[in-house]
């Protein structure tokens, strides 16, 4: 349920915007202080601000602006003003829209859906969720470059998790020691892959429950190793 803070002095406007916008199934609170309106505004979560610009203490436009330094919240302004130039001055301080009163309850619910609905779709435009592997309590995220075994963290180098991350987004597939050496280490199979037997054994310290009877990377004898899934 979306919370909306309405900041608004005349208390019977602000009841009539309060129950037809539950009615529409919204969690509204009403501040009519500018000072209070403000200070709620800027430690509390809300989803959507109603907010009136003439206010005692503090006016609409100074709360308008220090909202908008601080968050990306739909902000409605609602004044009883039609001047164009208080429009324009409300719009430029960050407000998304200007209501002129006297207006109609439900011209004021249909606004607010219209902008609750445009911001939930820009900021799901706008997050990227983590890419994260998960096998049998191991997680692995790919995004963040950390590892938990059964949601306990494990602290791996960046060679380690190069090495078990390929393994895991291969899995099944048997690898000789000269196919990862060169696959993680970029580099022709000429050098050294017992770095490769090195970083297996440390990668297992970290995620097996038993090194002896492994369950994620198998050793597959005379050939390599093997993710298990």
């Amino acid at each position: 349920m979306s919370k909306l803070l309405i900041i608004e002095d005349e208390e019977a406007i602000a009841e009539l915007e309060k129950d037809y916008l539950e009615l529409s199934g919204f969690d509204v609170e009403i501040e009519t202080s500018g000072n209070r309106g403000l200070e709620r505004a800027m430690k509390e979560d809300f989803d959507l601000f109603i907010l009136d610009l003439m206010l005692p203490e503090t006016d609409g436009f100074e709360i308008c602006k220090r909202i908008r330094k601080n968050k990306n919240t739909p902000i409605l302004m609602v004044s009883a003003k039609k001047d164009d130039i208080d429009k324009i001055r409300g719009l430029g301080l960050g407000a998304d829209d200007y209501i002129t009163k006297p207006f109609s309850p439900s011209e004021l619910v249909a606004r607010v859906k219209a902008h609750l609905a445009r911001y939930e779709r820009l900021i799901g435009s706008t997050v990227i969720e983590n890419e994260i592997i998960e096998i049998r309590g191991l997680k692995i995220d790919k995004t963040a470059r950390r590892v938990y075994i059964n949601g306990e963290e494990k602290q791996f180098t960046t060679k380690e998790f190069d090495l078990l991350t390929f393994l895991a987004q291969n899995p099944n597939h048997v690898y000789t020691k000269e196919e990862l050496f060169n696959k993680i280490w970029d580099m022709e199979s000429v050098g050294d892959i017992a770095t490769v037997t090195v970083h297996i054994k440390k990668i297992r310290e970290k995620i097996e429950f038993n090194t002896a009877k492994p369950q994620y990377i198998e050793t597959i004898w005379g050939v390599g190793y093997r993710f298990k899934v």
